[in-house]
């Protein structure tokens, strides 16, 4: 057979399937290049999130220490003006009980929270973060792109994270990490004439004087 009529077979996804925020720890087993949490949402919260203005969604860039991730979390989404109902009280929890077991799972004292409201190809590059490790969830839109590259930039098999399934991806800053292959990216939307949510959360042992700690005057 001509190489140029050849199919590539999909390739096994490459991310580690777990159960929960209890097994984001799994990102410290050997050789995994991360996790994913492939969940059902609350009935109607998806429906909900899409249908609210895009000036509703929480955009955002703090640091805390781990015991105020519920109180920072709860002033951000009131300062967004995302109406109050049972949805938006579910949102609260779930990004607090996330970034709480992330930040345990790498026993960090303080993590950097990322609302992003997205609705540009910015990152649409195949990538990784230069961070140790990165807690990613798409609540809005579709979900992060990721894949093994073999040559080149770009991954030959992409796979793509479910909105509002969390993934946590090791950076190039994991100590002694070798997991060069692994890379990811935001999806390009431009030409969609739509708009993601975006949570990102870091960890870190302390915060840096380049931190901002809110956006709005509210927090």
């Amino acid at each position: 057979m001509n190489s140029a009529a050849q199919v590539l077979e999909p390739e096994i996804d490459p991310l580690t399937p777990v159960a929960g925020p209890a097994d984001f720890q799994k990102i410290c087993d050997d050789g995994a290049d991360g996790v994913i949490w492939r969940r059902r949402l609350p009935a109607g919260f998806q429906d909900w999130i899409e249908a609210l203005p895009v000036k509703a969604l929480p955009s955002a860039r703090i640091v805390c220490s781990t015991p105020r991730i519920d109180r920072v979390v709860s002033e951000v989404v009131e300062a967004s003006g995302m109406p109050h109902c049972d949805h938006r009280r579910w949102f609260v929890e779930d990004v607090t009980a996330m970034a709480a077991a992330f930040a345990e799972s790498l026993t960090a004292p303080h993590v950097r929270l990322r609302f992003d409201v997205v609705s540009d190809d910015n990152c649409r590059k195949f990538h990784r973060d230069s961070v140790t490790a990165r807690l990613l969830c798409t609540y809005r839109g579709a979900g992060t792109h990721y894949g093994l590259v073999h040559n080149g930039d770009t991954p030959d098999w992409t796979f793509s994270a479910p909105t509002g399934a969390p993934v946590v991806l090791r950076g190039t800053l994991w100590p002694g990490d070798n997991g060069d292959s692994f890379r990811h990216r935001s999806p390009p939307i431009e030409s969609s004439n739509t708009t993601r949510l975006l949570l990102a959360v870091d960890p870190m042992t302390a915060p840096t004087d380049s931190d901002i700690y809110a956006t709005s005057a509210a927090l």
